[in-house]
């Protein structure tokens, strides 16, 4: 059953504080409803979508040092973990040292969907899911409080936090798993706006539909009536802040409500939904140093699209 706590987000709250400022934004995490998780999975097969073929190839070759990392009986401990794909990879490489992983997601269907796999196909492994906003600082399951412990941040997932809100996870990370853990991490170094543009805005519109079905969860969750026919997805190459942003654009003046609120959109103005950070191998180092760990080993694919970092506390 998935451990405590569970998360009791007020949906329509962040999305009427993201809204309200005159530069209107809303938390990637609203992304990673049921729809969403589905759509996301769609959008790591597609052809333009370079960041999980990279990602897996380089996990499978180096899975067997990154298992060898931690100590027998340790937890692994995976951050925004939407499916246990790449965390498997550790937890069946030889040697056998876990003996409990624990998906921290806010996905909670997803966590199910994960627990109940894995216990048909690893039944001595003990699987405690965690619902929670790993930016939040959540507390470890009291189950493994005991055990050696090693975290699992992949998929380029620390992009999506800003350079303040990427220290500060790896400060409360580092706090959870405890001195002397490992924190294995995925980064996207690549800096090709071309080939970035075309993974964040795909020609079968895909990412497209992931973008918008944030609306559609407001409508469904949120007490709101976004016409989602009115916007429009939109990706940019931001090269002075190297982040991808995702963006939706109203493309009529209009006036939509969120639980009894009204926001007012003019034609052309943009809700800002998500950032992509792109970490050079020198830049992540730096950050990772910077939250009190220590760069040990990283690991690169041979045409540089993506690298990972083992990092010690």
């Amino acid at each position: 059953m998935l451990d405590a706590p569970v998360l009791t987000s007020d949906i329509a709250s962040e999305a009427i504080a993201g809204l309200a400022p005159t530069r209107k934004t809303l938390p990637p995490k609203l992304f990673y409803d049921a729809a969403g998780v589905r759509l996301f999975e769609q959008i790591t097969m597609l052809p333009e979508y370079y960041l999980t073929r990279a990602e897996t190839a380089l996990l499978r070759r180096i899975a067997p040092e990154l298992a060898a990392l931690a100590r027998r009986g340790s937890a692994l401990v995976e951050y925004g973990a939407s499916d246990e794909a790449k965390a498997s990879l550790l937890l069946r490489a030889r040697g056998g040292n876990f003996s409990a992983y624990v998906p921290v997601d806010v996905a909670e269907s997803a966590l199910a969907d994960i627990e109940a796999r894995l216990r048909r196909a690893m039944p001595r492994l003990a699987v405690h899911p965690l619902c929670a906003d790993f930016t939040r600082a959540p507390k470890l399951p009291a189950a493994i409080r005991t055990l050696p412990k090693l975290g699992f941040f992949p998929g380029s997932t620390i992009g999506n936090l800003d350079p303040a809100e990427a220290r500060a996870f790896l400060r409360h990370a580092r706090e959870a798993l405890g001195q002397g853990a490992w924190l294995i991490v995925g980064a996207d170094p690549c800096q090709d706006s071309e080939k970035l543009v075309a993974a964040y805005d795909d020609a079968a519109g895909v990412t497209a539909a992931f973008n918008l079905n944030v609306l559609h969860r407001l409508n469904r969750e949120a007490d709101a009536d976004f016409d989602a026919d009115k916007f429009e997805h939109v990706a940019i190459w931001n090269a002075p802040e190297s982040r991808m942003e995702m963006h939706l654009r109203s493309t009529v003046n209009q006036r939509v409500r969120i639980a009894g609120m009204e926001f007012r959109f003019a034609a052309g103005e943009t809700i800002h939904t998500e950032n992509s950070y792109k970490h050079t191998v020198a830049a992540f180092r730096a950050l990772a140093t910077s939250a009190g760990w220590q760069p040990r080993h990283v690991w690169t694919d041979p045409d540089n699209l993506f690298s990972v970092h083992a990092l010690v506390a």
